[in-house]
């Protein structure tokens, strides 16, 4: 089934994803959202720092389509893992922060939902935070308790934290909830919630490729959170509240494994600030640079990266990109790459025969910045 059929002759809400629910449950849905991937252009592990982030929106995503139910239990199915109903744990994570939120009331009515998607699990795309987001549309659609991007956001952030027990920042949350098309969206994540500020991203003669490395990473596996905990408690020695407020020259006296971690925090934020400059003035194009350094930073000092990442940045790289780096939480997932326009199929074909010759499969896309979630129905 296509995501895209959710929206196909009858119009929003008229197609497959409606057509599959009314399947399931025998009765059509009272609510659909859409929520979309995201891709950071350049900023990554800096949320939770208090740092700077560039983010966007791409035209994947996740779809949930809703129903109330007065049993008050939570009913789902995936069209992509029929049976398989362990993503439902997002969504009881959704419900319950709602609730605590005070957005739900305690002795709510419960859902039948389903979940359709063309966001690939894994690739560092936001697959987990698209589905919260959409589920609290969903839910909060269905009480008849909307709520603004900042607090759904925040609630989403909640349930990935509390329920599913991994200790995300609010970067992923904050982009699919405040994308716009034709912009990145500069978050500044020195205060909470985080302010947002979309600046146009003038692609002209330029595109931007997603390369999903098929490697997936969990980000609930536990390296995340471990190199969340080194960046804490390099704040910590350095008695500042988060890494944001860091000197460079008291980041550098740091012991090395706490030091390394600091020293991407502090440069990815001054990296991030240089692009944002750049592509207020319309030079897009010299962004390169900076996005290879950052996918240097991620690897060498972060240490988040992985033999298929780094393959995927070198082969576009010397197919002449002006620019690529891993984007997410990191070990795996998908790489971001600035090639001009008439270079585009050189570069894709380049990394796809790199990973042939490695004996790996790869998919690259054309991306481009789009628009955050919304009600379909």
């Amino acid at each position: 089934m296509s995501i895209s059929s959710v929206a196909g002759p009858g119009g929003p809400g008229g197609g497959g994803l409606v057509d599959a629910f009314t399947a399931r449950y025998g009765r059509a849905p009272e609510a659909v959202w859409r929520a979309p991937g995201r891709v950071n252009l350049i900023g990554d592990h800096t949320d939770y720092a208090g740092g700077l982030a560039l983010p966007f929106a791409i035209d994947r995503a996740v779809l949930v389509a809703g129903a109330a139910r007065d049993d008050g239990a939570l009913v789902g199915w995936s069209v992509q893992r029929p049976g398989d109903d362990a993503w439902l744990v997002y969504a009881e994570g959704v419900r319950r922060a709602a609730t605590r939120r005070g957005l739900l009331p305690a002795d709510g009515r419960g859902a039948d939902l389903l979940v359709d998607s063309d966001l690939p699990v894994g690739a560092g795309l936001s697959s987990s935070a698209a589905l919260t987001v959409a589920v609290a549309g969903v839910l909060l659609q269905l009480a008849g308790r909307p709520a603004g991007p900042e607090e759904t956001a925040a609630l989403c952030q909640e349930a990935e934290n509390v329920t599913v027990g991994v200790p995300t920042g609010l970067l992923d949350q904050t982009a699919l909830l405040q994308s716009r098309t034709g912009h990145v969206l500069a978050v500044d994540f020195r205060h909470t919630p985080p302010t947002v500020d979309p600046i146009p991203c003038p692609l002209n003669g330029l595109q931007l490729l997603a390369v999903d490395t098929r490697v997936a990473h969990e980000v609930a596996d536990g390296t995340y959170a471990e190199r969340r905990r080194a960046v804490e408690a390099a704040a910590t020695e350095l008695g500042v509240q988060n890494l944001r407020d860091a000197e460079p020259a008291a980041v550098a006296a740091l012991p090395p494994a706490l030091r390394r971690r600091a020293q991407h925090v502090v440069n990815e934020n001054e990296r991030v600030t240089a692009v944002v400059a750049l592509l207020r003035a319309g030079r897009t194009a010299e962004i390169g640079p900076l996005l290879t350094a950052s996918h240097a930073s991620l690897r060498d000092d972060f240490e988040v990266s992985c033999p298929e990442l780094d393959l995927a940045v070198d082969a576009a790289l010397r197919a002449g990109a002006l620019g690529a780096r891993m984007t997410g939480a990191g070990f795996g997932g998908t790489v971001v790459v600035l090639v001009r326009e008439d270079e585009a199929s050189r570069v894709i074909a380049a990394v796809e025969a790199a990973f042939d010759d490695a004996s790996m499969p790869s998919r690259t896309t054309r991306v481009e910045p789009g628009e955050g979630a919304r009600a379909l129905r």
